[in-house]
Parts: structure tokens; C-alpha cells; sequence
């Protein structure tokens, strides 16, 4: 599977960025897009996984939107698809950055695109959603530090966002990838 992967991506591998045209947004660093751009890398991812799920003989189902200033693409269905998610999310992280390659050739912009394949993301955001909150609420009434596990970049976010709903405690990161992992303290 691995070998028939690297060859759909192949070629998306030598794409330089281009995106001096667009405007960067001030607080992510990231090039703001319009909603007809980002429904646009949404069709292009969707029409490279089609042709990737056609080349592996897998079924899925895929559904397209927008959410968060981002293309999100989501595949559902066949009983293979488990295989494109991987142990701990590595396959779906390279399935995921070889279809931000096939939209940046397209485009010629970089894409910030989230792609989830079973559901696997989704149900990883609840997961890691609780384990920060819970967390959260132990800093909370122990003020100990907490450290937790080497994260994704994904992984992170969802852990920040959840720590920030919660009052009297902060979070950032500690480390550099892929050892980076969340830290939560007492606020003040």
C-alpha cells in the first residue's frame, strides 16, 4: 500500500510554495483564503482521494467543508479505510500531507487542509478534548504541573483549546517535534 501511496504523491513532492498573492493573516501567520478558494482545495483533495481510494480498490465516501478559515475534507465508509488511519493517526498524517501537496500543485498556495478518514480525527479531538480538560481541572485543585505525552501538532491544539476553557490554568508547549508535548500550570 505504502509503495502505491508514495507513488500517487510523487510528484507533488518537488512543488515549490507560491503565495506572495494572497494576504497573511496577522495572528496565525497563515495566508488568508476566501471561502470559493477554500471550497475549491476541498474539490481538489476530494478528486485526488477519489483517485487514491480507485488506485488502493478501497470504498469510501467523501464529504467536503469549511470550517475554521480551512478546507476539511472527511472520508467515510469501507472497512479498509482503517489502514489509510494507521496506528496513532502516522498513515493518516501522510495521506493527509500528500493531499495538501496534490492542492498546492493545483493552486500553487500551500494548504492548511484537515483531512480525517473513519472518523479517527474526530474521535481523537473528543478524546484528547477530555484528557485536557481533566488535566486542566487537576492543575486546577492540586497546582501541580502537569507534563503530558509527546503530542501531534493536531493533537496539541485540541489540548490547548480545552486547557483555555478552563479558568485558573494556562498551557504551552515544551520541546521540540516530535517530542513537543503540552504543559499545564496554575494561572497567576
Amino acid at each position: 500500500m505504502s509503495d502505491t501511496v508514495q507513488e500517487a504523491g510523487q510528484d507533488e513532492q518537488s512543488v515549490a510554495v507560491s503565495g506572495s498573492e494572497q494576504a497573511t493573516d496577522r495572528d496565525s501567520g497563515s495566508t488568508a483564503r476566501s471561502e470559493a478558494d477554500l471550497v475549491r482545495e476541498g474539490d481538489i483533495a476530494g478528486d485526488y482521494l477519489e483517485r487514491l481510494l480507485d488506485l488502493l480498490d478501497y470504498d469510501g465516501d467523501i464529504d467536503l467543508d469549511v470550517e475554521s478559515g480551512r478546507a476539511v475534507v472527511s472520508v467515510e465508509g469501507g472497512k479498509d479505510l482503517e489502514k489509510l488511519v494507521g496506528s496513532q493517526g502516522e498513515v493518516l498524517e501522510a495521506v493527509q500531507e500528500l493531499t495538501r501537496l496534490a492542492v498546492q500543485q493545483e493552486t500553487g498556495v500551500r494548504s492548511r487542509l484537515m483531512l480525517d478518514i473513519a472518523g479517527w480525527r474526530a474521535n481523537r479531538r473528543d478524546e484528547l478534548s477530555d484528557l485536557g480538560r481533566r488535566t486542566a481541572e487537576k492543575v486546577a485543585s492540586t497546582g501541580k504541573t502537569q507534563r503530558l505525552r509527546p503530542m501531534s501538532p493536531f493533537e496539541r491544539k485540541v489540548v490547548h483549546d480545552a486547557v483555555a476553557a478552563v479558568s485558573g490554568v494556562s498551557s504551552e508547549g515544551e520541546g521540540e517535534p516530535p517530542s513537543r508535548r503540552v504543559v499545564v500550570y496554575r494561572a497567576g
